[in-house]
């Protein structure tokens, strides 16, 4: 594990080049912190500067518990909005999953080679296929106890999961959470969504367009909100297909986008990378 820290950061462009740069990076080095990565965008359509910084917390003078106290004034000096996120921490992660179970597979492989830096700590389902491959994988398993009840089984997640959590990720999860459950997880839930938002929203996507006839199949991994397939969106990505595809054709090959765009998604949150803002986001190389 590194002994390093990120800093993810938005502030507002007139106050960015009146200084606040600056400061930030004389916060860091005047108390040891070498900064090794840094990596700035700015929109000026919405008038925002954005920025991850990770620097290395070896001699670095503050505490990092008592990063907060010390960077206030500058923070409310600039308007800086932040997140700090040292990357010695394993966050801990939820997967809901319903009877498609590619992406789950997918996500424990991961996981089990050391790719995705943290801990599974409960795979939930309302269907008992994923339940092998949650066993073969050491996570534990909960199959809901009503699955056709979904007030009930928000409640059942509810008291399962806690907020002791840091991501769940929604791996098929094939039923539309409702805005008190998502509140209690803000900017902590993402989906994978098996079409290329924002077009063909909602059930069975892939039949929607086999029926249009389109050169093009995607899938859109991103944060889920109140509004169903309006969150912002991490990772997208297509591939071809012609007149000579079935609809089983584009779902075996959506199946393969929806892997990759969610794995993407779920290692970039992981590794702090992922900065959102006005329902959008940028993701830091």
């Amino acid at each position: 594990m590194k002994n390093t820290a990120v800093l993810l950061l938005s502030t507002p462009i007139p106050l960015a080049r009146k200084g606040a740069v600056a400061a930030i990076t004389q916060f860091l080095v005047t108390r040891n912190g070498s900064i090794l990565h840094a990596d700035d965008h700015v929109d000026s359509s919405r008038g925002m500067f954005l920025s991850r910084l990770e620097w290395d917390l070896d001699g670095f003078d503050i505490p990092i518990s008592s990063f907060e106290e010390h960077f206030r004034p500058l923070a409310e000096q600039y308007r800086i909005n932040y997140h700090l996120a040292p990357t010695d921490y394993r966050p801990k992660v939820v997967i809901l999953v319903s009877g498609y179970d590619h992406c789950l597979a997918d996500l424990l492989y991961r996981y089990s080679t050391g790719e995705l830096e943290c801990y599974v700590v409960m795979i939930v389902s309302n269907h008992s296929k994923a339940q092998p491959l949650a066993e073969f994988h050491g996570v534990p398993f909960h199959l809901l106890t009503k699955p056709q009840d979904k007030r009930e089984s928000e409640r059942e997640m509810l008291e399962l999961i806690g907020q002791d959590v840091d991501l769940i990720v929604l791996a098929r999860y094939m039923q539309i959470l409702s805005p008190e459950f998502v509140g209690q997880y803000l900017l902590r839930i993402i989906n994978v969504h098996h079409s290329f938002l924002p077009a063909f929203v909602g059930a069975k996507p892939y039949h929607q367009a086999f029926e249009r006839g389109v050169k093009l199949i995607g899938a859109t991994s991103h944060y889920v909100t109140a509004t169903l397939d309006e969150g912002p969106i991490i990772e997208q990505d297509v591939v071809r297909v012609s007149h000579r595809d079935t609809v089983d054709d584009m779902l075996r090959k959506g199946r393969d986008l929806e892997k990759i765009v969610l794995a993407r998604a779920v290692r970039w949150h992981l590794e702090n990378r992922i900065l959102v803002y006005q329902n959008k986001t940028v993701v830091f190389s």
